[in-house]
């Protein structure tokens, strides 16, 4: 069996799915319904979905319509999204782009010693100090950085070590994500310099009875400027864990509320840290003082063009030099692209797509803010042939409940993807049934069966989506399958709607 990769390779021409509409494909009429149509129809009308809101198509490249059902409605996709942020920005930016971190300085080098401060510079690497496995190790990062004061005779600082986030603007998280969320670590956002993405680990333990307090221990990063209140308490059996956090970006402090069941072992909670720049600047200062190298002034971030070196204060320090007026003395590099974007498609990262999506308006228009971001996305999606109007992109996790997007679109996309030259590379992102994150999808089903489809799913309260590719498995391009399946507003758990969704799948796999 031939994979999608090299069908695509092997293909002397390129089909693309007919988009005479810039809601709804132009479909075909099908000469007798498909099994997966005649599926979709009974399922719509249980007690599943009978209520809900619920869209599917699937065609194939040739642009024979399988199955289609409220194709046009537009639904909340949730991490779908991640698709379409991942699929723009590596056709935009190359499958092998990098992100740059720089390290500079102000004044100047005297026997040893640097009489200014010294800068981290970030350029948007989502993967500084990160637990991924794609990530530098935050000591072998350092060390780099290290040697590039070592190459320019620095052994003492008198002056602070400033994180520099400047390269993305704008707030640091969407205005249209739930309260709840920016708290939490999914939820986190950031400039251009961030630390460990952004995450906050606490311990978290329930109390001795219901309504004591819960116990939370702050496990890592250490963030000693930092002020937390606690007024969680210890809910009873089987009531989960419903703890959030509530903090911002302007002051350091933060409020863990809600509950966390009597009954629920411990773990590791992970919330959000809104000064990732001043937190890399903090371990990377320490890291210096552990290797011999003084800073004499401690650390500091830059914000709204002021850099802050007391968190505590609400004084502002002086205006931060300008980055072009810095002296760089060395640059390191985030994984490629394509390495993110496929830990961001698998593991569902939202800070990783965050910041693809913010990367896009930074490098057409200058700018990370969210207004050059939705605009940048859109000029991509509209050169590559997938034409956004009708649909509303809010964000690039999926985070944003105000995203509003159709299975049509979803194919649309994922048609014109196949007509990209980063294809190739763009569909070895995407997860497989049976494969990692995915390991329960498809389950019974034969192994050649799971092996044909890629896709990535999306989740939330009342939101479960599915949208990817089936490869023929015989034939040509044009006999594979673009499928998106989308399904809101339900109030059953999503173990009830996931084994319609998948039987979907295995029913529009059969179909070629």
């Amino acid at each position: 069996m031939r994979t999608l990769k090299l069908i695509l390779a092997a293909s002397v021409a390129a089909i693309s799915l007919a988009t005479a509409s810039a809601q709804v494909p132009a479909v075909k009429k099908q000469a007798s319904k498909s099994k997966a149509q005649r599926y979709i129809e009974l399922a719509s009308g249980n007690d599943i979905l009978k209520n809900a809101s619920f869209g599917v198509l699937a065609m194939t490249e040739g642009g024979d319509t399988v199955a289609s059902w409220n194709c046009g409605t537009r639904l909340i996709p949730a991490s779908t999204m991640k698709l379409v942020t991942a699929g723009a920005a590596m056709h935009q930016l190359g499958p092998d782009f990098k992100f740059q971190t720089r390290i500079g300085y102000t004044g100047t080098i005297k026997e040893g010693v640097l009489e200014g401060d010294l800068y981290i510079v970030g350029g948007g690497d989502p993967t500084i100090a990160s637990k991924d496995s794609i990530a530098l190790s935050k000591d072998r990062l350092f060390s780099q950085w290290k040697g590039f004061l070592d190459k320019a005779g620095i052994k003492r600082i008198n002056g602070m070590v400033i994180g520099d986030g400047r390269y993305f603007d704008g707030p640091i998280e969407r205005d249209t994500w739930s309260y709840q969320d920016v708290g939490t670590a999914y939820g986190t956002g950031g400039d251009g310099l961030c630390f460990y993405e952004n995450a906050q680990d606490m311990k978290v333990t329930a109390g001795a009875t219901v309504g004591s307090p819960v116990s939370l221990v702050v496990s890592y990063p250490s963030l000693p400027w930092m002020n937390y209140r606690y007024t969680c308490r210890t809910g009873k059996a089987g009531t989960g864990d419903q703890l959030y956090m509530f903090t911002s970006e302007f002051l350091p402090y933060a409020e863990v509320r809600g509950s966390f069941a009597i009954d629920r072992k411990a773990k590791t909670e992970e919330f959000s840290n809104k000064f990732g720049a001043y937190t890399c600047a903090y371990y990377f200062s320490e890291y210096l003082r552990s290797k011999g190298v003084e800073v004499t002034r401690g650390v500091a971030d830059v914000r709204l063009g002021r850099i802050r070196s007391n968190l505590s204060s609400t004084e502002q320090g002086p205006y931060a030099s300008k980055v072009d007026d810095l002296k760089m003395i060395g640059t390191t590099y985030s994984p490629t692209l394509k390495r993110i974007a496929r830990e961001t498609l698998l593991e569902s990262d939202n800070f990783y797509a965050e910041t693809m999506y913010r990367i896009l308006g930074r490098r057409l228009h200058h700018s990370a803010a969210a207004d050059s971001c939705n605009v940048a996305v859109s000029e991509v999606l509209k050169r590559m042939g997938a034409d956004p109007s009708g649909v509303r992109i809010d964000d690039g996790s999926g985070l944003s409940r105000y995203n509003f997007v159709s299975p049509a679109f979803f194919v649309r996309f994922l048609s014109a993807m196949m007509d990209s030259p980063v294809f190739g590379d763009y569909i070895e992102t995407l997860g497989q049934p049976g494969g990692r994150h995915y390991e329960t999808r498809l389950n019974g089903e034969k192994a050649a069966l799971k092996s044909r489809v890629h896709l990535k799913s999306g989740s939330m309260g009342g939101v479960r989506c599915f949208s990817g590719y089936i490869e023929p498995s015989e034939g040509s391009r044009s006999d594979a399958i673009i499928f998106s399946i989308m399904a809101n507003n339900f109030i059953v758990p999503v173990s009830r709607v996931d084994p319609i969704i998948d039987r979907i799948i295995v029913l529009l796999a059969a179909d070629n």
